[in-house]
């Protein structure tokens, strides 16, 4: 398996805690180190050529500077901000170059994730799953709030279990609902949120762009065929700022048959640390009190 990091976003829901020089994964928000760090202490169970990163070129150095264990020919320069369809495939397309048929899994840096053990074990599920289904496979958390900032997925029937794990068909996805449609889904009780945790075998990906994203699909594959050689840099230049800027749910996730996905249940005490109040409430749990004094001035810094 290879994990790849996503570290790219600008961060703009923290701001101005969180700076474009120096967006939110790059911070350390809630521990001693940044999120980008703990992100990969979760990835222990990989050798650090196995882990990827995908970044603006802007925070280059300081990646480098924070993951000096990681390779550098590991480290992916996004050209262009052109949402996670784009990131993602254009990830994909390096694996799939580097290593045909791998298992790749997608990481956000800015999410917290406090049961590491829990978060390794479904990895390793998601992993089998990949190379004996050739599933499209998320790791997805009980949604316990009406929370309008997430995506959310309905379980369809039980595929199987492994182990204590449950893995279940997809029904549909839902992204971002309005409050009173979030509010109904948390009544239903058969609805969890989408941590955007996928795992799924490269070429398989790449298949299923092909399929719904076809001319996505042909530019990946230029990208692909010209990387690691002398073309690589001009061959990016030309097509990635071209790609359509889609999140990989709209682009590929909502469009594939729900028969080629399942749904790995996690208990991984997860948040997407994208707002002041969700960053408070994990400080509060955790009781680091000065810290959140200091965030506070720094939030209100910039107001009258």
């Amino acid at each position: 398996m290879k994990a790849v990091i996503l570290a790219g976003g600008g961060g703009t829901r923290l701001h101005p805690l969180s700076t474009p020089e120096r967006p939110k994964q790059f911070i350390d928000l809630v521990s001693d180190v940044t999120m980008l760090e703990e992100t990969i202490d979760r990835l222990d169970f990989l050798a650090p050529e196995d882990i990827y990163i995908a970044i603006n070129e802007r925070h280059l150095e300081l990646t480098k500077e924070l993951t000096p264990q990681i390779p550098e020919k590991n480290i992916i320069i996004e050209p262009d901000l052109r949402d996670t369809a784009s990131c993602i495939g254009f990830a994909a397309a390096i694996i799939e170059k580097r290593h045909p048929g791998e298992v790749m899994a997608v990481i956000y840096a800015d999410h917290l994730i406090n049961n590491k053990e829990e978060f390794q074990e479904k990895l390793k599920v998601a992993d089998e799953l990949a190379q004996t289904e050739k599933s499209l496979n998320i790791i997805e958390v009980t949604a316990t709030s009406p929370n309008t900032n997430y995506g959310y997925v309905k379980l369809g029937p039980l595929f199987k279990k492994i182990d204590r794990t449950e893995v279940y068909k997809l029904d549909s996805f839902t992204e971002k609902p309005d409050k009173e449609t979030a509010e109904k889904f948390i009544a239903d009780g058969n609805y969890l949120w989408n941590t955007g945790i996928y795992v799924w075998k490269t070429d398989i990906l790449l298949g299923h762009y092909k399929d719904h994203q076809p001319q996505t699909y042909e530019k990946l594959i230029a990208i692909m065929n010209s990387y690691d050689t002398e073309d690589q840099n001009q061959t990016i230049k030309d097509h990635y700022p071209t790609l359509e800027k889609i999140s990989i749910d709209y682009a590929i996730m909502e469009k594939v048959d729900p028969h080629h996905v399942l749904i790995i249940k996690a208990d991984l005490d997860w948040t997407d640390i994208g707002n002041f109040d969700s960053l408070y409430a994990e400080l509060e749990k955790r009781g680091h009190h000065e810290k959140i004094e200091k965030f506070k001035k720094i939030q209100y810094s910039t107001r009258d």
